[in-house]
């Protein structure tokens, strides 16, 4: 492989490196899925939080990995802003979050809040997918190699 088709993928290994590592951190660290001293869970993390967590910073390093065009740089950055945030929201404890406790108290934060989590996340990855998605058709490509319908 050369260096005229690595730049044909546009693709930075870089980036990609530290978006995942920003990605996990700024999730991971509040919401205490990855455990830290800084932070306090009242509820266990549950099973399905820590994949999410992994597909949130592998959907975030595909995202900032792949090369924009010179046009597009910001582009779709608020698609994956927004869906940080959400995946940040749905990983959290539902009882440490102090606007869905003020609005439901502890027993709606459990009965209410907390089954709403895992779909959350779905909406989540779901638009972090887009994001990627939308990044990759929108990249500089400058070879027939790297064109979406090859000509």
């Amino acid at each position: 492989m050369d260096g005229a088709q690595v730049q044909a993928w546009s693709w930075s290994w870089a980036r990609a490196l530290t978006g995942a590592v920003l990605s996990a951190a700024v999730v991971g660290v509040p919401t205490d899925v990855i455990d830290n001293s800084m932070f306090t869970r009242m509820t266990q993390v549950r099973w399905w939080e820590l994949p999410v967590l992994l597909l949130t910073a592998v959907l975030t390093a595909t995202w900032a990995g792949i090369r924009p065009g010179v046009q597009q740089d910001r582009a779709g950055s608020a698609r994956v802003y927004g869906g940080s945030l959400l995946s940040a929201l749905a990983v959290g404890c539902p009882v440490c979050n102090k606007i869905v406790m003020a609005l439901l108290g502890v027993s709606g934060a459990l009965g209410v809040w907390a089954p709403l989590q895992p779909l959350l996340a779905l909406v989540s990855l779901a638009v972090l997918a887009t994001a990627v998605v939308v990044r990759w058709r929108r990249r500089e490509c400058a070879t027939v190699e790297c064109s979406p319908v090859g000509v």
